[in-house]
């Protein structure tokens, strides 16, 4: 999720062409919307392809992660003063991070019970998700910290195909449960951009080397080799492990 609006904004009255730069970002960011539609229709084919729906999520979190510093170098508050990015930006994730994995998860059949029933095991997250992205300490942004899980439902969905046919539902049951309670608990993620040094550069590379990987199980998913399914797992461990060191050590300092 992007730290989209910037602190610093200049004093000079904006040219035109400075404000449609802004605004051409807000269209930038809210085109995020589109792969999202596009994932949602995936889902209603006959039968859905979750690999082409993850794709069109990817697309849309790579909108995610690129709108921020566009915004900031278009100093979009001052510039686009009428539109709010962070709002557009909030909209959008809550689709393409929440609601459409969540909803793929549903639609593939990868939870207990029938398809008609199974929607119990998503309510939680979806709600709690909402809690999250409305919470106004979401984003502890100058410790470098999202306040929560920072609802990666996405990712969520994309290891749930591969556990489904290794070990079950019910596993992806308690995962489920126990990150839609770290979401409105106050539980600290590290927010990779802001991480501070040294961590930022392993983070943002693991981060990069990590979807790689992840893009090459595609054409075999939801049945990769199972050494990359584990090598897979060390970047969310690094990654939740290094959360919670950092988030222990800047409490101590406190």
């Amino acid at each position: 999720m992007a730290e989209y609006d910037h602190p610093l904004e200049p004093t000079d009255p904006p040219t035109t062409a400075q404000r449609i730069a802004a605004y051409a970002v807000h269209a930038y960011t809210a085109s995020g919307i589109v792969f999202v539609f596009l994932a949602t229709a995936e889902l209603f084919s006959e039968p859905p392809d979750p690999r082409r729906c993850f794709l069109w999520l990817l697309a849309a979190v790579a909108v995610d992660a690129t709108d921020g510093p566009l915004a900031r170098r278009c100093h979009v508050q001052t510039r686009a003063p009428k539109t709010s990015g962070r709002k557009i930006d909030d909209i959008v994730d809550y689709l393409s991070f929440t609601f459409v994995p969540l909803l793929l998860v549903w639609r593939m059949d990868w939870l207990p019970l029938a398809t008609n029933a199974s929607w119990i095991w998503v309510a939680p997250p979806l709600i709690a998700s909402l809690f999250g992205f409305a919470s106004t300490e979401a984003k502890h942004e100058e410790e470098g910290f999202f306040g929560g899980f920072p609802s990666y439902w996405n990712i969520v969905a994309f290891y749930a195909g591969l556990w489904f046919y290794r070990v079950g539902p019910w596993p992806l049951v308690i995962l489920l449960l126990i990150l839609a309670l770290a979401t409105v608990l106050p539980f600290r993620f590290i927010y990779p951009n802001l991480a501070p040094r040294p961590w930022r550069t392993p983070l943002l590379v693991g981060a990069a080397i990590w979807t790689l990987l992840l893009i090459a199980m595609l054409p075999s998913y939801p049945h990769p080799p199972a050494w990359m399914v584990w090598l897979s797992l060390l970047y969310p461990l690094f990654y939740t492990g290094l959360s919670f060191y950092l988030d222990v050590q800047v409490r101590r300092r406190r």
